[in-house]
């Protein structure tokens, strides 16, 4: 079975991308730029990372405070001063759609290539782009997966179609009579969870069918095949931030279910190939490069040095945007070592070798085991700034102080199942009211003024 390469391909790839014609990474919009030219103090160095739930947004009402703080970001001629990318975990429509949709309440133009969904790194993992894969969750789904490059897709209702008798948890939608003929399809290679679906049951049912027939539901169930065939997931998020006064249940509540059931099956850990969506090192490499190509935009001459992470949830915005600043810091450290290697001839190491900070895992860096060294146009850091209009609450909640953890806090670490619990990465740079606060301090550091 072919199997995915290291994310070091996938992050070259991500690089190559955007040092083609005019920056322009495959599949987004090369129409719609609106951005100005050089801000009138000169060319900056910094860029915006901003969540979209609990940031911006509570369900589908936009908060106040986000409005007011996009005076902030464009000029009069409503172009941007700054590179922005917007940054979610959602992943149930198409970029345009998202797009379309900020546009209409921050009441300014978001293009499709300023937003960043769960599931865009996919884009890049051409490794899988021609084999069969099942999608799972819940809007577009198949026109998504197609979108992201992948060929042959297979939803969970084509499944459903095609066996008949898999799905029987609700008794309303058994066959009601006489045995319908089973369909069958060829087996399926590969499985990528984009998103909680609307039907848990039959989701967790007909994935776990396919784990264990080796993607084939003609045969019986075995657990000798281990692992199972590939399984991707994009996003993590055990919680989310909508209308409710308290946070919703997220797609990582939905992986935990699955994680469970197969494990009780098979006594097994269910495999994943890859995580995709905050916290993953890859997730902000990618936003990093759109970063990139809006400075580009905006005629910036100067590479990008510095990023700002705007988010609501400790456990995926904080811990990602801290966890890609330990590796921007772990590639600094490695070149600075190749650096210092007086005619060395041997290969540079990677960044989870560098004795600089808590080695990253496969997981964290998006599912693969090593990732290349720091390149010239790294950013330097990260900085995570957490408001306090969504997830995280300065009333309900206490942001671990120290790396010390008691027995009861380990237990209700939020975080994915093969992330390690590192308090020191819920820690953000900065805590504020909300994002217009968060502008406002970014235009402080950075020395720019308020207008």
């Amino acid at each position: 079975m072919q199997r995915l390469g290291s994310v070091s391909r996938v992050l070259k790839l991500l690089r190559f991308s955007c040092e083609g014609a005019a920056g322009h990474v495959p599949g987004a919009s090369s129409t719609s730029r609106p951005y100005s030219h050089v801000h009138p103090q000169g060319p900056g160095s910094f860029g915006l990372l901003f969540d979209i739930d609990g940031v911006l947004v509570r369900g589908r009402t936009l908060i106040p405070a986000a409005k007011q703080c996009f005076k902030n970001l464009v000029d009069r001629d409503g172009k941007y001063k700054v590179p922005v990318v917007f940054v979610t975990n959602a992943g149930n429509c198409m970029r345009q759609t998202k797009a379309e949709h900020l546009s209409h309440l921050l009441e300014v133009e978001v293009s499709p290539d300023q937003v960043m969904l769960s599931h865009s790194p996919l884009r890049m993992f051409t490794q899988l782009h021609k084999m069969r894969v099942l999608v799972s969750g819940q809007g577009p789904v198949e026109e998504v997966a197609h979108n992201l490059g992948f060929q042959d897709v297979v939803t969970i209702d084509m499944l459903r179609d095609a066996y008949p008798l898999l799905d029987i948890v609700d008794q309303n939608r058994r066959p009601k009579s006489s045995i319908p003929p089973t369909k069958g399809l060829r087996p399926i290679d590969a499985v990528i969870l984009f998103g909680e679906p609307i039907r848990w049951e039959t989701n967790l049912q007909l994935i776990v069918d396919v784990l264990l027939t080796n993607g084939n539901p003609d045969n019986d169930w075995s657990s000798v095949q281990y692992p199972h065939i590939p399984v991707l997931a994009c996003n993590m998020d055990l919680l989310w931030m909508a209308e409710a006064k308290d946070p919703r249940f997220g797609h990582g509540m939905f992986l935990v279910c699955l994680e469970s059931l197969y494990k009780k099956i098979t006594g097994y850990d269910l495999k994943y190939e890859a995580l995709i969506g905050k916290p993953s090192v890859v997730t902000y490499n990618y936003a990093e490069l759109l970063v990139r190509q809006q400075a580009e935009r905006l005629g910036w001459t100067t590479t990008v040095k510095r990023l700002y992470a705007i988010g609501d949830n400790p456990m995926a915005d904080i811990y990602g945007a801290n966890l890609y600043n330990s590796y921007l810091q772990a590639s600094r450290s490695s070149k600075a070592q190749k650096q210092a290697k007086s005619g060395g001839g041997g290969l540079e190491p990677s960044a989870e070798n560098v004795d600089h900070g808590p080695k990253l895992t496969s997981a964290e860096l998006g599912g693969a085991s090593s990732v290349y060294g720091a390149e010239e146009d790294l950013p330097d850091n990260c900085s995570s700034i957490l408001v306090c209009t969504g997830v995280y609450s300065r009333d309900q909640q206490e942001l671990p102080s120290d790396t010390t953890q008691t027995v009861t806090e380990q237990h209700i670490f939020h975080g994915h199942r093969d992330f390690r619990f590192d308090p020191s990465l819920t820690q953000p740079s900065f805590i504020v009211q909300d994002v217009k606060e968060a502008v406002e301090l970014v235009f402080q550091q950075e020395g720019w003024p308020l207008e």
